[in-house]
């Protein structure tokens, strides 16, 4: 959460840390769509990247843990599929976009050669705060 609110003026509050199977942190990201005028810049996407430079496994982060503030998106989940991840702790529930159970299921689909194990609602109510305080300034 302490990331999300580092999220630039203008863009959704979104934070990703990517964990090593160790502990530490190998990256962290806020959403940054709006200030980088970048469709893919969501949270997950940079935290990937990043932590793909620093990872021991280069770009196939198994083993290490993806936590971020809202359900991710199917682009999102997607990319974390891809990148191996093993595990994805999220959240507030998205409920038109959400890709790990809400909307659309990617990281569990069956035919998913890579299976990633999902933990969702941790610290709902708090991550669902920051969404509503954002989209009550915006709209």
């Amino acid at each position: 959460m302490d990331i999300a609110r580092q999220t630039p003026e203008g863009d959704v509050p979104v934070g990703a840390v990517i964990y090593a199977p160790t502990g530490e942190i190998l990256a962290t990201a806020t959403n940054r769509r709006e200030a980088d005028r970048d469709p893919t810049a969501h949270a997950e996407i940079i935290a990937l990247r990043r932590a793909a430079r620093r990872f021991s496994d280069g770009w196939r982060l198994s083993d290490c843990t993806a936590v971020v503030t809202l359900e991710p998106c199917s682009m999102c989940a997607g990319a974390l599929v891809g990148a191996r991840i093993g595990r994805i702790v999220f959240g507030a529930f998205e409920p038109r976009t959400g890709a790990c159970g809400s909307v659309f299921d990617v990281v569990r689909d069956p035919a998913v050669l890579h299976k990633v194990e999902v933990s969702g609602g941790i610290l709902e109510p708090e991550c669902a705060a920051l969404m509503t305080e954002f989209f009550e300034l915006h709209r």
